[in-house]
């Protein structure tokens, strides 16, 4: 299997608008992105770790915590 096709079943196009491109585009020469599917990998990565840590109220150690609080005082088994 060629290098290219190995690189294809690694990737996915997607569409945007041609205006947000070119601001991309401009914003990553500011950066040590080299591209701009880089620069987009990086961006939605940050934005799916920040939705993971927003949805995650308590640690698992903060929640087993209160649980032993609650046993504690008698609200749980």
């Amino acid at each position: 299997m060629t290098e290219e096709k190995t690189k294809s079943k690694n990737f996915t196009s997607i569409l945007i608008p041609t205006s947000l491109y070119k601001k991309l585009e401009e914003k990553m020469k500011e950066t040590e992105f080299s591209s701009v599917s880089s620069l987009v990998t990086h961006i939605v990565r940050e934005y799916l770790a920040k939705l993971k840590e927003e949805k995650e109220v308590f640690s698992e150690e903060e929640e087993e915590e209160i649980k032993e609080r609650l046993r504690a005082l008698g609200y749980i088994d």
